[in-house]
């Protein structure tokens, strides 16, 4: 592992090459804060990808690639005197020491729950008083990461469930109603709208008994993604080497094959 002192140089040499791309690149002259945004977005997509698949190598690589959007972003900044990379830093330790005070203040917090508790109320303090405490949830992110924030912000203000028990049966419950609405025993037409409104409450009601069980439920879905592609591309495989087209299999005939890949 390299020492403080070589992590320093290292990060010095980067800005030098920062400043040098930035100077001297048509590429990276032409870029703006906005230029770079979709740039970032895919990029972080892929570290969130190489942290799914527990692969170190390319943690390291992904983690790279958005350390360079960090400090491109800091460099355009700078010459509009805006801020630079020291104010970005200093700026985030400054509000790393506000919000551990029980590292650096004389507040206690006995386990995670209320180092996290602390963090929420601390944050609500720095917000503008006619500011919701749900402002900071980002609009665009994606619908399940939101749900999760926007319950542990809630939670960070006390409104939160006291017993996973409790959420257990506000799941029941939304998926009785959900039934309800979409009934599997006739062939009445459904009410769509109404329908999709209780699938999205029965949606957040299991994200919120992940959150009680401490499990991501974003990780969890996305393993089940790759877990789905890698058995369905076995299925294409195999019948393929068997001479079969998908198309013209049974739905009993790629059982068959799905159930290999499980084993497999």
């Amino acid at each position: 592992m390299n020492s403080r002192e070589e992590q320093l140089k290292a990060f010095d040499r980067l800005l030098t090459i920062m400043d040098e791309l930035r100077e001297q690149c048509p590429w990276d002259k032409k870029q703006t804060i906005e230029s770079l945004r979709y740039l970032t977005i895919e990029e972080t997509f892929e570290l969130s990808d190489a942290i799914v698949e527990k692969n170190m190598d390319e943690i390291k690589k992904e983690l790279g690639d958005i350390m360079l959007h960090l400090v491109f972003y800091a460099r355009i900044a700078s010459e509009t005197k805006e801020f630079d990379i020291g104010d970005v830093l200093n700026a985030l330790s400054e509000k790393m020491i506000r919000r551990h005070p029980h590292i650096y203040g004389d507040v206690e917090a006995e386990d995670e729950a209320a180092v996290k508790r602390n963090w929420e109320q601390i944050k609500m303090t720095e917000k503008p008083k006619e500011e919701s405490i749900l402002s900071g949830v980002p609009k665009s992110l994606p619908a399940m990461i939101k749900a999760t924030r926007i319950q542990e912000k809630a939670r960070g203000a006390g409104f939160d469930w006291e017993e996973k028990k409790q959420v257990w049966e506000k799941v029941e419950e939304e998926l009785a109603e959900f039934k309800q609405e979409f009934n599997i025993e006739d062939d009445k037409k459904i009410d769509a709208f109404k329908a999709e409104g209780e699938l999205g409450d029965l949606f957040f009601s299991l994200i919120n008994y992940a959150r009680f069980l401490n499990i991501n439920p974003e990780d969890a879905l996305e393993r089940t993604n790759k877990k789905f592609i890698k058995r369905f591309q076995y299925l294409e495989t195999e019948s393929k080497k068997d001479g079969k087209q998908l198309n013209t299999m049974s739905l009993a005939e790629m059982d068959e094959y799905w159930n290999a890949a499980k084993k497999a």
